[in-house]
């Protein structure tokens, strides 16, 4: 702010629900809730490849749906939910390369959502990333181990983002 406030200028801190319940006694211990933590997400792990399954199926389901003409709207909304899903635990689960490409994939199907022309190869570039980044080969990886198909991830999807002026149209 400006040195010279004005009286009429009173700054006063808020205090939120969240900031009061994180403050008050009790609750579990660091340590401990970081065990459960990871106590759970191994509990879950032996099903993440199903899920998976489950959720690519789904994203190339909303694809094919693209493919058949169907308004973009439609389709990459549903695709970019089951994106947004892989994305937001893949890395958790151990797959940090799908978690990136999922992310990049992510930023097309905002753009497309937000009515930028997109082609579909775009789309289609980063579902065979994804098919990739599922084999037990490539799981582990992480985006620097792949650096030309990061980079070149990155690169469709700058081009194609909210704030591009022409999209990747042609």
């Amino acid at each position: 702010m400006a040195d010279d406030q004005s009286e009429d200028v009173r700054i006063f801190p808020v205090e939120t629900r969240f900031q009061r319940m994180a403050r008050q006694p009790g609750g579990v211990p660091r340590d401990q809730a970081l065990r459960q933590a990871f106590a759970a997400v191994e509990e879950v792990k032996p099903g993440f490849d199903a899920w998976l399954g489950g959720e690519m199926q789904s994203l190339v389901d909303a694809v094919a749906h693209a493919q058949a003409g169907k308004a973009a709207a439609e389709w990459a909304e549903t695709a970019n939910l089951h994106s947004r899903h892989m994305r937001d635990v893949g890395t958790t689960m151990g797959y940090e390369l799908l978690s990136f490409v999922a992310n990049s994939l992510c930023e097309v199907l905002d753009a497309i959502e937000a009515g930028i022309p997109c082609n579909l190869e775009s789309v289609t570039c980063h579902l065979d990333a994804l098919m990739l980044a599922r084999q037990p080969e490539y799981r582990d990886l992480s985006p620097e181990q792949l650096p030309e198909l990061a980079a070149g991830l990155r690169s469709v999807a700058d081009r194609v983002s909210i704030g591009h002026p022409d999209g990747l149209s042609g």
